[in-house]
């Protein structure tokens, strides 16, 4: 088949469109990247308009005639490898779910979530959930709204889901998420009767220099094996990644200047994120396969590099001097050991990013719970403050003493969908043990290489096994080339009862 055959013509219109898309939708990230960093107050409004013109754009683009006939014709061919039938597969899906949204309905969520989050990020400092109210009741409208083109999904939280965790359902998460809670939450009682370890390092009147815990969060994910020449590090409110390009992949993170794990530890999720992004496969960039599989796939990356390698004994074995010595007046006498147990530290707390690692998921357990009921119409928007109260004082004994800590703490809920937001963490949860156990056992050196800041065998073994895929595979069709079983909490379970049972010194 020679170059100038149509077959073959036809697969470079495909090409060239989905390249595309790809670079539109990165001039898109690159407005909401700015608008999440150094945009001008004032700016806001005409932000918000541009946004929404481009989300018409790039739903004109994706629903082109011309486009739909060029993948109708691709899909009666016989001699697509598999590599091209998963991307035609993926392209084909997304056509069709963009075809049927509505362009003004596009362009309407676009502008509409672009003014909520410019007043979510004033409501918030300011407990303003009142304000906030007609907003994100207009939000769910129009979620709904989006749902309803889709009726093969019964459900519209299912739609949602399946966009961001491919082949799963809220009702399959919905059990996998009850047994887990069922398993943490004795887990969690033990832990937080048992002693408490040293923290007067942290918060309170401490001060840790700002620029000093921005250059040392750098400085661990260059080791890592971020690449700061195809990406960058800035402030926001809510840290995250984002795509602008096939070699920009930007992180974002924030500092309190009296505990330096909190900037710490966003940057290192970030870096998981990002390093995912960037390990893909370049040949598999500007197609429908450039990109992270699902939401759990990736928050399994992020976890992974946060968690299982940040906040290990051996992670503080190898930073632990270097960090003393960056904070040398707050860090005198705090030794390795007793930063491991201050960033392992397990209390009940009102904030999901700043919760520890037991009782992170119950945060993540009830929020999609609530998302549930919102989309079902068994809960109103303005009676959604009080219900998260509630399910507070239920999952975690507590009560916010204001919105800010309460329902307006995420960012997620004003910034788009009320829908499918966040199962992806705890999915990324139990997927993360499971990719890191099948990596020790690949890897037999690895907590020597850890404490030795080795990061290469790891990064090597991720990015063969999971970043360099990107979309070629289902989540679950991933996991289990990866680690060689389908998706289970037992890995998860066994590393929370392994590790806190050994730092509280408790048989879990």
């Amino acid at each position: 088949m020679t170059d100038n055959s149509r077959p073959d013509a036809d697969w470079q219109d495909f090409l060239r469109h989905s390249q595309q898309l790809s670079d539109l939708r990165g001039i898109d990230a690159l407005l909401g990247w700015d608008q999440s960093t150094y945009q001008p107050p004032a700016a806001a409004e005409g932000r918000s308009r541009q946004m929404a013109l481009l989300s018409r754009l790039i739903h004109a683009h994706a629903t082109d005639a011309g486009y739909g006939n060029t993948l109708d014709t691709l899909a009666g061919r016989g001699d697509l490898d598999p590599v091209q039938t998963r991307m035609l597969a993926l392209a084909r899906k997304d056509f069709e779910q963009s075809r049927r949204l509505p362009e003004a309905l596009v362009g309407e969520m676009a502008e509409h979530w672009g003014r909520t989050y410019t007043a979510w990020t004033t409501a918030r400092p300011e407990n303003d959930w009142a304000g906030m109210v007609p907003l994100l009741e207009r939000s769910l409208d129009l979620t709904l709204e989006a749902a309803s083109h889709f009726p093969e999904f019964a459900d519209p939280h299912d739609y949602y889901i399946d966009a961001s965790d491919e082949g799963m359902s809220a009702e399959a998460i919905a059990q996998v998420f009850s047994d887990l809670q069922r398993e943490l939450v004795p887990l969690v009682q033990a832990v937080t009767a048992a002693q408490e370890p040293r923290t007067d390092f942290i918060g309170g009147a401490n001060h840790y220099d700002v620029q000093r815990q921005l250059a040392f969060g750098e400085r661990v994910i260059r080791d890592y094996g971020y690449d700061f020449t195809a990406g960058r590090q800035d402030l926001t409110h809510h840290p995250f990644m984002t795509r602008l390009g096939d070699a920009d992949i930007r992180i974002t993170t924030r500092v309190q200047e009296a505990d330096p794990l909190d900037a710490l530890y966003s940057t290192l999720h970030e870096s998981g994120h990002a390093m995912y992004e960037q390990g893909i496969a370049p040949q598999y960039l500007g197609t429908p396969l450039g990109g992270g599989v699902s939401s759990g796939v990736h928050e399994s990356q992020s976890r992974l590099w946060e968690n299982l390698v940040g906040r290990s004994r051996e992670f503080w074995a190898a930073y632990g001097e270097d960090f003393r010595a960056a904070f040398p007046q707050v860090l005198a006498g705090v030794s390795d050991e007793d930063l491991y147990r201050a960033s392992n530290v397990v209390r009940r707390s009102l904030i999901r990013t700043d919760a520890d690692e037991l009782t992170y998921n119950l945060h993540v357990i009830l929020r999609f719970n609530l998302e549930r009921e919102l989309l079902a119409g068994r809960l109103a928007v303005r009676d959604l403050a009080d219900a998260w109260q509630a399910a507070y004082r239920d999952n975690l004994g507590l009560e916010a003493p204001s919105h800010k800590d309460g329902v307006l703490q995420d960012v997620h809920w004003f910034f788009g969908p009320v829908a499918g937001a966040f199962q992806g963490y705890t999915l990324g949860n139990i997927m993360s043990a499971q990719i890191y156990a099948a990596a020790r056992r690949a890897l037999p050196e690895l907590d020597a290489q850890i404490a030795r800041c080795e990061f290469g065998p790891l990064h090597g073994w991720l990015r063969e096994n999971i970043y360099r895929h990107g979309r070629l595979y289902t989540p679950s069709e991933l996991i289990e080339r990866a680690t060689g079983k389908p998706l289970e909490a037992a890995d998860y379970l066994a590393y929370l009862r392994g590790k806190y049972g050994d730092l509280y010194g408790l048989k879990l």
